[in-house]
């Protein structure tokens, strides 16, 4: 199937087009629609490889972060690649006539990736994916309507949604009263609220300064002595050649350590223990150099972890570790998130069990490939293998490039 190349088309009209199509299969299917799934889209059409797209386009970017959030990431770091660098950030304001801005909006974020997709101009099937097994050709796919779909090889770009950390005193909280940063957030539904952020990283803290902007009353409670803040010697990033040196583009990580996170094809051959250490000292949590001004009238807590968490009517009661108790109308976790790929739903128990798994983390070798013959783990659930800039838009490049490559192989191109 070919979408009408009109570029006038809305995402959900042209994802109407793919339920009334006949199914048959195709060479490979790419769970997910976000940056990495359409990235890799991208690069495979390039190539004349035969795919298809299952999900909704940029959903978890439009309706699962904190709305009126900033990206993190450099302007730079923030284009989806494609194979003619057509599609650009730069590309995309120009043809709307939108004023660049630093840092990005999420909402010209994710119209940028919705813009992505109709340039693409490629097969999107918007129903979710039930299930995925093996058969002797390759992998059957359930749709969420029971509809069948066979493909010869997976690519795995579904995203970081199911992986929300959610400590254990929470999970019993009534959903009203505790809410992850990664579930959405209407920060003007708590307007006159008090409002409890559990976290130090970039979410919670974001979180926290859009939510007392929108006229709630923000603790911040953070484990960590003191908050931390990207950029925090930004002298480094001004001495010419030397900051090159010390500093990639993408800007992922400390000094130095941003230079080889930046070669993924490197990280991947260093010691499990020690990429774990840098992967881990290159995303620990801190906040963007801009926060600090918006929270000057945030309550903070640091130095600080809660112990219980009880509810009280309608209220959440948190004891601390020093003893103190805190009363909240709602806890918001920016608690950040732990890869299981286990938690897909759609991937089989019986295909899980083949997996080879690193707490969670699928083991891949070169072109992103997975244990089981076929199948491929794109976006952050690589990042133990290659490293951190896995789990940022900037690895798009990387990842769809190595994967298109080791695809491009054994094509069946299109008839």
């Amino acid at each position: 199937m070919n979408l009408q190349s009109n570029t006038s088309h809305s995402i959900s009209q042209a994802g109407d087009i793919a339920p009334r199509t006949k199914i048959a299969g195709c060479e490979v299917a790419i769970v997910g629609a976000g940056p990495y799934g359409l990235s890799a889209a991208a690069h495979l059409k390039a190539l004349g490889i035969d795919f298809r797209v299952f999900g909704k386009p940029m959903e978890f970017w439009a309706e699962k972060m904190p709305a009126g959030m900033l990206l993190r990431s450099p302007r730079v770091a923030s284009n989806i690649s494609d194979p003619a660098q057509a599609f650009t950030l730069d590309d995309f304001e120009d043809s709307v006539g939108l004023r660049p801005q630093a840092p990005l909006p999420l909402k010209t974020f994710v119209e940028y990736g919705q813009w992505f997709q109709r340039k693409l101009n490629a097969d999107i099937d918007r129903r979710e994916v039930a299930s995925i097994k093996r058969n002797d050709t390759g992998f059957e796919i359930t749709l969420e309507d029971g509809g069948l779909f066979q493909s010869r090889s997976v690519v795995v770009a579904a995203g970081i949604g199911p992986f929300q950390r959610i400590p254990q005193m929470f999970a019993s909280l009534q959903p009203s009263l505790v809410s992850h940063c990664y579930q959405g957030c209407d920060v003007h539904s708590f307007s006159g609220k008090r409002v409890i952020v559990i976290g130090a990283g970039q979410s919670a803290l974001e979180s926290a300064a859009l939510l007392h902007e929108a006229g709630a009353s923000v603790e911040i409670v953070a484990r960590i002595p003191a908050l931390r803040w990207i950029g925090g010697q930004p002298w480094l990033h001004h001495l010419g050649p030397i900051s090159s040196m010390l500093y990639s583009k993408h800007d992922v990580g400390p000094a130095g350590i941003s230079r080889l996170v930046a070669s993924p094809n490197v990280v991947k051959h260093i010691p499990l223990k020690l990429r774990d250490k840098i992967r881990k000292r290159a995303v620990r949590p801190a906040g963007s150099r801009w926060l600090p001004p918006r929270l000057e009238k945030v309550k903070l807590s640091t130095g600080r972890f809660v112990t219980s968490a009880s509810q009280i009517g309608q209220e959440v009661e948190l004891r601390l570790d020093d003893g103190s108790q805190r009363v909240a109308e709602h806890i918001l976790l920016g608690t950040g998130y732990s890869v299981d790929i286990s938690r897909y739903r759609f991937l089989s128990p019986e295909l899980v069990k083949q997996l080879d798994l690193m707490d969670g983390y699928p083991r891949l070798t070169t072109g992103f490939r997975s244990s089981v013959p076929g199948l491929y783990f794109i976006g952050a659930t690589a990042a133990r293998s290659f490293g951190p800039l896995l789990y940022f838009v900037a690895g798009t490049e990387f990842a769809s490039k190595e994967l298109s490559l080791h695809l491009g192989r054994n094509k069946v191109t299109r008839r």
